[in-house]
C-alpha cells in the first residue's frame, strides 16, 4: 500500500527530514546506510547502500 505523498522542505543546509511512517514503510530505520542520485527530471533517488552495491556487482559495473 502507498502512502500518499508528503511535501518536504530543503533547509539552508541542504538537508531533508523525512517522516519515520515513510522511513518505514521503505523498511528503513535510524542509522540506515543510502545512497543518492539524481533521476533527472527533478528526481533524487535514495536506495539502501546493500542494494545499490549488490545491483552494480550483479550487472558488473564493478
Amino acid at each position: 500500500m502507498l502512502r500518499e505523498p508528503v511535501e518536504l522542505s530543503v533547509d539552508d543546509h541542504g538537508r531533508v527530514e523525512l517522516p519515520l511512517g515513510l522511513l518505514a514503510e521503505a523498511g528503513l530505520s535510524s542509522g540506515a546506510r543510502l545512497v543518492a542520485f539524481s533521476d533527472a527530471d527533478g528526481r533524487i533517488v535514495l536506495r539502501r547502500a546493500e542494494d545499490a552495491m549488490r545491483d552494480l556487482i550483479e550487472k558488473g559495473h564493478l
